[in-house]
């Protein structure tokens, strides 16, 4: 059974996961206004894992004897200055995710509650994948500067990205 304090912080998690997954679909938007295919692909695949994220969470909730509490999903932004201003924000955000599901854990920790320790250790993982994943995007960005034809390329090859949800627990 999960306390309320924890299952207060959890559905916090959830919906920040579900702003994430928002936000994403924003910037797929905005990349499909501007001309960039691959980049609104890389964007959409990014979606498809945030509402993933915020499901394991729901459904976590639930199987621990909590209740989910959906709130309001604020506003994303919608426009951006350029390809790299788009990827620097999205670095910024999933720095900002690492802060919360560390948070989560030290939460778990001081309330001795060692499953919801446990099942956010794959979060903890996740993150260090996310801020990788963009990072590499955002090194090759700095690399091209205002090279139209390697943006073009880039784009191709963020256009393969498709989201792969993991396998069930004992598979």
């Amino acid at each position: 059974m999960l306390s309320k304090t924890m299952e207060k912080a959890l559905n916090e998690q959830i919906n920040a996961e579900f702003y994430s997954s928002y936000m994403y679909l924003s910037m797929s938007t905005y990349f499909d206004s501007v001309g960039l295919p691959g980049a609104a692909q890389w964007m959409q695949a990014q979606t498809q894992e945030e509402w993933f994220h915020g499901m394991k969470f729901f459904r976590y909730v639930n199987e621990r004897g909590g209740r989910v509490a959906l709130k309001a999903i604020k506003q994303p932004p919608t426009d951006w200055k350029s390809t790299l201003h788009v990827f620097q924000e999205v670095l910024s955000h999933e720095q900002k995710v690492t802060g919360l599901i560390n948070n989560l854990v030290n939460l778990a920790l001081d309330e001795r509650d060692h499953a919801t320790n446990i099942f956010l250790q794959w979060f903890v993982s996740e993150q260090v994948e996310e801020e990788a994943n963009v990072g590499a995007v955002l090194d090759k960005l700095k690399l091209i500067g205002k090279d139209a034809t390697a943006l073009f390329t880039l784009d191709a090859t963020l256009g393969q990205r498709v989201f792969t949800p993991p396998p069930p627990k004992g598979e």
